[in-house]
C-alpha cells in the first residue's frame, strides 16, 4: 500500500476550490443576464442559452471525462480542464456577439466536465487510506458545492452592479491561474490504465446525454409536445440504447457495464439523481420567491441564502462525518432526504404577503440540514465499492446522474410551477401558488429518494469504514 501524500490537505483545498468553481459557474450569470442581453443584443428567447450551453456541455461530457481520467491519469485531465475553463472565461468576458458568448459558455462546460470527475477521483486516491480522513475530506469537498451555488448568485449581483457583466467571467481567471500553478505540486498524478478510448462509445454517449439534456432544458421553453423537443429526447434515448449495445460488444468499452454490479453503485446514483432533482428546483424557486415576491435585489437575494449555505458547510464539515461513521451511509442518506422533504414542505407554505424570517428562514435551514445529511452518504455509496482503476469512471457517473437529475427535476418543476401560475410576473398570489406547487413536487421527489435509500442501498451501515478501506486504496502523489 502506498504511503499517504503529506500534501493531501493542501491538495484538498485545490479540489474543493475546483468543485466550488464548477458549481459557481452555473449560477453566477443569472443576475447578469438582463445586462448581457441589452449589451450584446440577445433576443429574449435566446438569452437562456447563456446558461443552457454550459449545462449541456457539462452534462454531456462528464462520463467521457471520467473515462479519460482513468486512462490518462486524473491530474493531467484536471489541468487541461482548468486551462480550458480559464481560457473560455477570457473569451466569454471579451464576447461582442451572442454566438461568441454562447460558444464560450459551452467551452466552459467542456472544461468543467473534465474538472468534476478528475477532482473527485483524486480525492478518493488521496484519502482512501483512512476512512476518517476520507469522510472529512468528502465533507469539505461536498460543502464546496452549495457554497459555490450561493456565492455565484451573491458575486454575480455584486460584480454586475459594481463593475460590469464581463467580470462574472473574469473572476475565474485568477483562480484558474492559481490552480494551474499549484496543482502539479500538490495533487496526485492518479492511476493510468492500459485501455484505449472507445471512440464509438464516446461519440454515442456524449451525443445521447447532450440531446437528452438539451431536450430537458428546451421543454419548458417551448412545450413538451413540440416536435423538436420530442424528437430530440427520442434521439437521445435511441443513442443511449446504441451506446449500451456498443459497450456489450467492445473488448475495452468506455463504460464496462459490469461496473453497475459494484455494490450500491446503481442505487446510490439513482438516489443522487433524485437528490439533485429535489435540491436544485428548491434553490431556483426560492431565489425567484425572494426577488419576484419579496422584492429582494440580486445582492439581497444572495445574502438571504447565506444562512442556508453556512449551515450546510458547518454540518458537512463538523457533523455529518460522525453521523455517517455512527449510522452508516444508508440510514444517513435516507434520513437526510426525509429531512430535505420536510424543509421543502415548510417552504411550500410561503405566502404573497410573507417575509424572509416568517416564510423562508426555517424551511431553508431544515432543507439545508437534509442536504448536509444526504449528499456525502450518497457520494460514499456511489464511490465506495469502485476499484481504484475505475475511480474516474465512477466519479463521472455520479456527477452525470446528479447533473441529469438536476436538469430533469428543474424542467419538471418549472412545468408544474408554470401551470399553477408561476408565469404571471407581477401577480404575487399567482407566483406563490406556482412556487408552492414546485416545492411540493420537489418534496415528493426527495421522499422517493429516501425510499430508494431504504429499499435498494445495501447495508453494511456501521461496517462502512471497512468497505471503504478495502475499496479505495491510495495512490502516491
Amino acid at each position: 500500500m502506498s504511503q499517504p501524500s503529506p500534501l493531501r490537505w493542501r491538495a484538498l483545498v485545490i479540489l474543493a476550490l475546483a468543485q466550488f468553481m464548477v458549481i459557481m459557474d452555473t449560477s453566477i450569470i443569472g443576475v447578469a443576464l438582463p445586462e448581457i442581453g441589452a449589451d450584446l443584443g440577445f433576443a429574449q428567447a435566446d438569452l437562456s442559452w447563456v446558461f443552457n450551453a454550459y449545462v449541456i456541455a457539462f452534462g454531456g461530457l462528464l462520463l467521457l471525462g471520467g473515462k479519460l481520467s482513468d486512462v490518462f491519469g486524473a491530474r493531467p485531465l484536471f489541468l487541461i480542464g482548468f486551462a480550458i475553463l480559464t481560457g473560455a472565461s477570457v473569451l466569454a468576458g471579451l464576447a461582442d456577439a451572442p454566438g461568441v458568448l454562447i460558444a464560450s459558455r459551452a467551452l466552459q462546460g467542456v472544461g468543467a466536465a473534465l474538472i468534476a470527475p478528475t477532482s473527485l477521483a483524486m480525492l478518493m486516491q488521496l484519502f482512501g487510506h483512512d476512512p476518517r480522513e476520507l469522510t472529512k475530506a468528502l465533507a469539505l469537498y461536498g460543502a464546496a458545492a452549495p457554497a459555490g451555488g450561493t456565492a455565484g448568485v451573491f458575486l454575480g449581483g455584486v460584480l454586475t452592479e459594481s463593475l460590469s457583466w464581463p467580470w462574472v467571467f473574469y473572476v475565474n481567471i485568477p483562480v484558474g491561474l492559481a490552480v494551474l500553478a499549484l496543482a502539479p505540486r500538490w495533487c496526485p498524478m492518479g492511476m493510468r490504465g492500459r485501455g484505449k478510448i472507445d471512440v464509438a462509445g464516446a461519440l454515442t454517449i456524449t451525443a445521447s446525454l447532450s440531446l437528452i439534456v438539451f431536450g430537458i432544458v428546451r421543454g419548458p421553453e417551448v412545450g413538451w409536445s413540440e416536435g423538436d423537443v420530442a424528437g430530440t429526447l427520442l434521439a437521445g434515448v435511441a443513442l443511449l440504447g446504441l451506446f449500451v449495445g456498443i459497450q456489450r460488444l467492445r473488448r475495452d468499452p468506455l463504460m464496462p457495464l459490469g461496473i453497475f454490479r459494484t455494490p450500491n453503485l446503481a442505487a446510490a446514483n439513482l438516489a443522487m439523481a433524485l437528490l439533485g432533482a429535489a435540491w436544485v428546483p428548491m434553490w431556483f424557486f426560492l431565489n425567484l420567491y425572494l426577488q419576484q415576491v419579496l422584492g429582494y435585489g440580486p445582492f439581497g437575494s444572495g445574502a438571504a441564502l447565506l444562512p442556508m449555505t453556512i449551515v450546510m458547510m458547518i454540518l458537512m464539515v463538523g457533523f455529518t462525518e460522525r453521523v455517517v461513521r455512527r449510522f452508516g451511509f444508508r440510514s444517513t442518506l435516507s434520513v437526510g432526504l426525509t429531512v430535505l422533504a420536510a424543509g421543502l414542505g415548510l417552504l411550500s407554505l410561503v405566502s404573497a404577503g410573507g417575509s424572509f424570517t416568517g416564510d423562508v428562514l426555517l424551511g431553508s435551514l431544515v432543507a439545508a440540514v437534509g442536504m448536509s445529511l444526504a449528499y456525502i452518504p450518497a457520494m460514499f455509496a456511489a464511490m465506495s465499492g469502485a476499484k481504484p482503476a475505475e475511480a474516474g469512471l465512477a466519479s463521472g457517473i455520479v456527477n452525470t446522474t446528479y447533473q441529469i437529475g438536476s436538469a430533469l427535476g428543474l424542467a419538471a418543476m418549472t412545468a408544474v410551477a408554470t401551470s399553477n401560475g408561476a408565469g404571471q410576473i407581477g401577480n404575487p398570489a399567482a407566483l406563490v401558488d406556482g412556487f408552492s406547487s414546485a416545492f411540493v413536487g420537489a418534496a415528493v421527489i426527495a421522499l422517493v429518494g429516501a425510499l430508494v435509500g431504504v429499499a435498494l442501498i445495501r447495508r453494511p451501515n456501521v461496517e462502512v469504514p471497512d468497505v471503504e478501506t478495502e475499496a479505495a486504496q491510495p495512490v502516491a502523489a
